[in-house]
């Protein structure tokens, strides 16, 4: 990483928060599609709780880790505002150009 990368401006800010953003939307993706449609065939023959895999990540398993990705995205971003020293009761300075 460059001196400029690990300056605590708007712009990086925005950069760490789109980076955590596009991971949890490709584990998403990967989740609910990959595994609910695409690799279906292939984790119907593991069963879980009674169920064939595949159907339950179709069924609940995307609904529950879509939650957990919600739970990852709060508490990450928590960390984000904390490290560039903003938040809801204290402003994003503007960039100076």
């Amino acid at each position: 990483m460059s001196e400029k990368d690990t300056e605590l401006t708007p712009q990086n800010y925005w950069k760490e928060n789109v980076r955590l953003l596009s991971i949890l939307l490709v584990i998403w993706f990967v989740v609910s599609y990959g595994f609910g449609i695409l690799l279906v065939d292939v984790l119907n023959n593991i069963r879980l709780f009674g169920f064939q895999l595949g159907f339950w990540f179709a069924q609940q398993g995307s609904i529950y880790v879509f939650l957990a990705l919600i739970v990852i995205y709060v508490r990450g971003m928590a960390k984000l505002d904390e490290k560039y020293n903003v938040g809801e009761d204290k402003p994003v300075k503007a960039a100076k150009k």
